[in-house]
């Protein structure tokens, strides 16, 4: 268990979700990934125990109200649930998977905006909610 706040940042999808537990006091992500949407809410609470989790932090678009609720069903006990809009967040985190996994061999030459990162972005997504929530510009380290 850690003893600084714990903040868990959650990108609902139909298909898939992403998680990212964040250590608020440091600024410093512990944890991200990419879930089905079947074993994601095992995996939350998995996640909420291990690391005492403060908040839960959800991004508020597309499938935001439904999985809501069922979070709210399933979650015992759930922490404080916190909506932070998500808009441009995908886009955001292409740039943000390059500044994190920079390129190699022949990939470095592709200008950064015509790249595109070899998996799904969302557990990257969950980090930029967290860092929305807690208004940080420059980002979190990883």
């Amino acid at each position: 268990m850690h003893k600084d706040p714990v903040i868990l940042g959650f990108d609902p999808g139909k298909d898939k979700c992403g998680v990212a537990v964040v250590q608020a006091d440091l600024f410093q992500v512990l944890e991200h990934q990419v879930v089905a949407s079947a074993q994601v809410i095992a995996h939350l609470q998995a996640k909420i125990q291990a690391f005492d989790v403060q908040t839960l932090v959800i991004g508020n678009q597309t499938t935001s109200k439904q999985w809501q609720g069922k979070l709210r069903q399933a979650l015992d006990p759930l922490p404080p649930l916190m909506p932070v809009d998500e808009r441009n967040t995908s886009l955001f985190a292409r740039d943000r998977y390059w500044q994190m996994f920079p390129p190699s061999g022949l990939q470095r030459l592709i200008p950064q905006g015509m790249r595109q990162p070899p998996r799904p972005v969302d557990d990257i997504v969950a980090i930029l909610l967290v860092e929305r929530y807690l208004g940080i510009e420059n980002g979190l380290s990883v």
